[in-house]
């Protein structure tokens, strides 16, 4: 299992806009083989900054869900929302 930390900063005054967006994304993403769950979290001090931290069984799962047509479509409304580029990091277990 890996796990992807994707952290992005929301433009203010748009956290509704990318609430919407992010609840798409995570309606897409869980049919996806290879998926094995995620959380969204707000960071407590600043509701601009984002992290998502989603499960896969491996990395080929995660790139091929990362490279797919459906979550380039569902980004599509997301990106715009961000103030910049999503900061997207992999973690594996160290045992």
């Amino acid at each position: 299992m890996i796990k992807i930390i994707i952290e992005r900063r929301i433009m203010p005054g748009l956290e509704e806009e990318y609430e919407q967006a992010a609840r798409d994304v995570m309606r897409q993403v869980q049919g996806v083989t290879g998926f094995a769950g995620g959380e969204s979290l707000i960071e407590s001090e600043n509701s601009n900054r984002r992290l998502v931290i989603t499960q896969w069984r491996d990395l080929r799962a995660w790139k091929d869900w990362r490279d797919s047509s459906a979550r380039r479509q569902v980004l599509q409304k997301m990106l715009p929302l961000l103030t910049e580029d999503e900061h997207v990091r992999m973690f594996k277990h160290s045992y």
